[in-house]
């Protein structure tokens, strides 16, 4: 490998697989073998780098030029310009601002990272995920051998508690003080699990994570462990991600090779082992004890709490639960220090946060922020604003239980509590840009569609509440809202959210609530006026031909139902008994003839 002179990175998460990062790499093998410099050059794979909607993402070394929507019929030219002549592919190149992780590990000239922090994702996109040595090669599984060797289990604990990391699954439970509880149970066996089980709408930072950084989950774990006195530790995660849990079964494997796992750990007396389970893919689920039931062999319903799982878990054993990105943070807080970590956020949410960056925005993808990150700088300076010239009008997070934040919270810090009082949650991490040509009661209606589906039925106030919150809001974008109905969503809101067992119902309503707070107006011209200012009802939509026509015919011939008259190179008329509302003729129509009222 002396001779080696370059070093491609090409991404190889599912985002960019689905773009064919297979074929292009065999377009590159071959290239490589036909201008004979395959010596020259070696070629690695790596996780998700976030860059979603640009890939297939490849990075040539050294000089970490990153390029971006790279397709099989480019490789001659890379080859050639770059590899061969050393002048990078200009119109290839994403060409963005500077940026640098916490670890010094150029990531080369793009704005997408300017304001990003990578701390859970500091390996995603820089090492093959499928190679512990890379893994080792950037102080993997030192963090462990720490532990192991030079702290007691208290002083682990005391570690995590001094970080002030909160738990990024959702609800944001100081990590060391549910280490804490679970270490100081007395038992004769304890549990360790990971919950993988992301299934909010949109997300996919737990899948990205595992899939890009799959060491850094499990040694994670172990540490977990060793805090409180478990051996056996559990990965939850839905049948749905196979390249992660191909990824994960490979790694675990890997570390019981290497002494990481198995019997007697790097020489010490402490033993402990983790093995996958599958989850069917039920958003209830996520929650905790739901999860537990799962894992058991039952169906995954929660149930009531205290006794919480750190003294009464899974079979019935002290059982310390956190999500992917939380024992991501782990190893890091072990090597650079809880105090290290407290100091990046704000007073009560330490630490970075990954958010999937989703919707109408120029931006899509897995970012990771400093808490105390606003809302703006996410959705503009990240994101880099709406794009095809619409207005911004709302931002969800917290996934299908968050809320619709208007323009005017744009400002808003990304921590609990800022959230919280704006009227959302941080929730695993979802975060969806919506743009002027959404309806407000439309998406608060998918929302609650989306958890009524989702419930388990154990408990009256969520699967009956959220059915009949579903029944109105239905009415309302069919054209048929009645007065009094938004007030009585308030109430069904309000209702579930103080009397549903867990989570999934307490937050169920928040996406309708937030929109009625938020966007009162546009359920009230649903109600008042029958009208969808955004066009998106189809109930409540009439297509109306303008001055615009010259009677091409376009639409006419189009039209599914004959709803269409008029002569040639005149003015069409729209019949709207005979008209479908299925937009066929805007779509077609190359004047802007037809509008949507």
């Amino acid at each position: 490998m002396e001779d080696v002179q370059y070093k491609m990175m090409l991404c190889d998460g599912v985002s960019c697989i689905h773009n064919q990062s297979k074929e292009l790499q065999s377009a590159i093998e071959s290239e490589l073998d036909k201008s004979g410099i395959r010596d020259a050059v070696s070629i690695h794979l790596s996780g998700c780098l976030g860059m979603c909607n640009k890939g297939p993402i490849l990075i040539v070394n050294p000089g970490y030029t990153i390029y971006g929507g790279v397709g099989s019929e480019d490789v001659p030219e890379i080859v050639q310009s770059h590899l061969v002549e050393g002048k990078p592919v200009a119109r290839l190149v994403i060409e963005e601002d500077h940026l640098y992780n916490r670890f010094f590990r150029i990531f080369g000239d793009v704005d997408f990272f300017g304001k990003q922090m990578r701390i859970t994702l500091r390996n995603c996109g820089v090492i093959d995920p499928e190679n512990i040595d890379d893994y080792l090669s950037v102080r993997g599984y030192e963090a462990l051998a720490k532990v192991l060797c030079d702290m007691t289990p208290e002083q682990v604990v005391a570690e995590v508690k001094k970080s002030g990391l909160r738990g990024r699954g959702g609800a944001g439970f100081p990590t060391g003080l549910k280490w804490g509880f679970t270490a100081a149970q007395k038992a004769d066996e304890k549990y360790v699990i990971c919950n993988a089980d992301e299934g909010d709408p949109g997300a996919f930072m737990d899948r990205s994570a595992i899939e890009g950084d799959p060491h850094t989950v499990i040694e994670g774990i172990i540490i977990g462990g060793y805090a409180v006195g478990a051996t056996k530790g559990i990965v939850y995660i839905r049948a749905e991600y196979p390249l992660a849990i191909k990824r994960l079964e490979k790694a675990i494997e890997d570390a019981r090779e290497h002494g990481f796992l198995g019997k007697d750990i790097l020489g010490t007396d402490f033993s402990f082992d983790v093995e996958i389970r599958l989850g069917a893919g039920a958003f209830v689920c996520g929650e905790e004890t739901a999860l537990i039931h799962s894992i058991e062999g039952a169906r995954g319903m929660p149930r009531p709490r205290p006794p919480y799982p750190s003294v009464s878990g899974l079979f019935g054993k002290p059982t310390l639960i956190n999500n992917v990105e939380t024992w991501a943070n782990i190893p890091v807080i072990i090597l650079d220090g809880g105090e290290w970590l407290s100091s990046i956020g704000t007073e009560t949410s330490k630490g970075t946060k990954v958010f999937a960056l989703a919707g109408k925005v120029h931006n899509t993808g897995l970012v990771e922020v400093p808490m105390g990150t606003t809302l703006r700088e996410i959705v503009y300076d990240i994101g880099g604003g709406i794009p095809n010239g619409k207005k911004f009008k709302a931002v969800q997070t917290g996934g299908p239980s968050g809320g619709c934040l208007p323009e005017e919270y744009l400002d808003t810090q990304i921590d609990y509590e800022s959230l919280a009082k704006a009227g959302s949650i941080m929730g695993s991490g979802g975060m969806i840009v919506i743009d002027e040509e959404s309806c407000m009661v439309s998406l608060a209606r998918f929302f609650i569609e989306f958890t009524q589906d989702e419930s388990c039925g154990k408990c009256t106030p969520c699967r009956e509440g959220t059915k009949r919150m579903l029944e109105i809001l239905t009415r309302i974008v069919e054209g048929k809202g009645k007065a009094g109905d938004i007030e009585k969503l308030e109430r069904l809101g309000s209702m579930i959210k103080k009397s549903s067992l867990c989570g999934l119902g307490q937050s169920a309503p928040n996406p309708v609530l937030s929109t009625i707070k938020n966007f009162r107006e546009e359920y009230e011209e649903h109600i008042e006026q029958k009208k969808c200012r955004a066009g998106q009802c189809v109930a409540l939509l009439s297509y109306v031909v303008n001055d615009e026509c010259v009677g091409c015919g376009a639409c006419k011939r189009i039209c599914p139902t004959g709803a269409i008259e008029g002569t040639r190179k005149e003015k069409h008329l729209i019949l709207d008994e005979k008209c479908i509302r299925c937009g066929q003729c805007y779509d077609v129509c190359k004047f802007e003839a037809i509008n949507k009222v």
